[in-house]
């Protein structure tokens, strides 16, 4: 395989790298750098079948190139992380929606396979027992910035989705549900390596809101080799498949199973929403995925329990 990783210096996308290169891959990958760093790539500074060309998905020229030279897309690329999408709604919506629509328009030209990553934001606020992958979305305004990256990962799905069916093209739709891991950072917002983090300093885990909102966590080392497989299953052309943990806590909870595998002497420090992202910020209660299509698809069956995924980000952190 000749694969393009855009976002390959991103958390989702180096661990990506590493499989494809581990498998005999000849891999490109495609980042700016906002958010991925070439430290998330050290591990692979000597790999002859690696090259990593820093520019921007909206470049379309430097897109067609990249994808022309690639028979398989892997696109990650995106502005991430709830702080970016909140104080640069205008940047965030620009990457997302034209970046997209440049990767996907290349591949569609070129004949290149596809999967584009979307994410769980896509549901919004319906926070039924088990999403499945044709549940309703239940979206606040879209006046509040918070609901500005589903609305755009939706949209990302739609070009997907009705360019692979128009010009045939395989393409896959994977939706991430709170996948964590070594590599990721806290610095955007996302909750478990901050939580690490301020556990091993002993600081105070801040948690935002009253704790009670449930999620569901999925480790990365399960959601890699199951992204790579669903583009080898031409059942799963031209559909949205959910990837994700099956453990479920409310963050009040995960706050505290940090603290004791950490054996940190940290307390829980609950901040309003209103004072960690301004005002008319709002958050859903609950996000559980129902992966059965994924298992059907290509027998997904995460292996990683909550606290095993806790105890990597440790281990990585202190190590």
């Amino acid at each position: 395989m000749k694969a393009l990783v855009t976002g390959g210096a991103g958390f989702i996308g180096s661990h990506l790298c590493d499989y494809l290169i581990a498998h005999g891959h000849q891999v490109t990958v495609l980042d700016d750098l906002s958010t991925g760093s070439e430290e998330n790539l050290r591990q692979l500074a000597d790999a002859p079948d690696l090259q990593l060309v820093k520019g921007s998905i909206l470049d379309t020229a430097l897109v067609d190139d990249l994808v022309g030279s690639s028979d398989t897309v892997f696109h990650l690329a995106a502005a991430v992380g709830v702080h970016t999408i909140v104080d640069k709604p205008l940047e965030s919506l620009r990457t997302n929606l034209h970046g997209t629509e440049n990767v996907v328009d290349a591949a569609a030209r070129h004949g290149a396979r596809i999967m584009v990553a979307s994410t769980s934001e896509v549901y919004g606020k319906n926070d039924a027992d088990g999403l499945t992958e044709d549940a309703d979305r239940v979206l606040g305004s879209p006046l509040k910035s918070r609901w500005s990256y589903a609305a755009a990962k939706g949209l990302d799905e739609l070009v997907a989705y009705v360019y692979g069916r128009e010009t045939g093209v395989p393409t896959v739709i994977t939706r991430f549900f709170n996948i964590v891991g070594p590599r990721q950072t806290g610095r955007y917002g996302m909750v478990v390596p901050r939580f690490v983090g301020q556990a091993l300093a002993d600081e105070p885990i801040t948690v935002y809101g009253d704790g009670s909102q449930r999620r569901c966590f999925g480790s990365v080392f399960d959601v890699v080799p199951a992204v790579v497989k669903l583009m080898d299953t031409p059942a799963a052309y031209n559909r949205a498949v959910n990837l994700g943990g099956l453990e479920e806590v409310s963050i009040r909870g995960l706050a505290e199973r940090v603290i004791e595998l950490t054996g940190s002497k940290s307390t829980i420090e609950y901040i309003p929403y209103e004072k960690a992202y301004g005002e008319g910020y709002e958050d859903m209660r609950r996000r559980m995925p129902d992966t059965s299509l994924a298992r059907e698809l290509i027998d997904y069956e995460p292996t990683r329990r909550l606290d095993d995924i806790i105890n990597s980000i440790v281990e990585s952190k202190r190590a």
